[in-house]
């Protein structure tokens, strides 16, 4: 599959689940719900998600060092 997507449906499952957890946690207010959960998930995503990120960036820097075909 690709890196890219991987990466970003792991991220929004992170956060769906920090969101969840926090709910059943009591957390009630939404702004803050949301604010916090962004805040954790970003920072585990940093923890957890490194293997993807480093697939995504190499797949990414693979792809701009490649040429372009010319158009004729």
């Amino acid at each position: 599959m690709h890196p890219v997507l991987v990466y970003t449906a792991s991220r929004i499952g992170l956060f769906v689940v920090t969101l969840g957890v926090l709910y059943l946690v009591g957390l009630q207010n939404p702004l803050i719900l949301l604010a916090a959960a962004f805040v954790i998930s970003g920072v585990a995503s940093y923890v957890l998600l490194s293997r993807q990120r480093d697939a995504v960036s190499s797949r990414l820097s693979d792809r701009i060092g490649r040429p372009k075909p010319e158009d004729d």
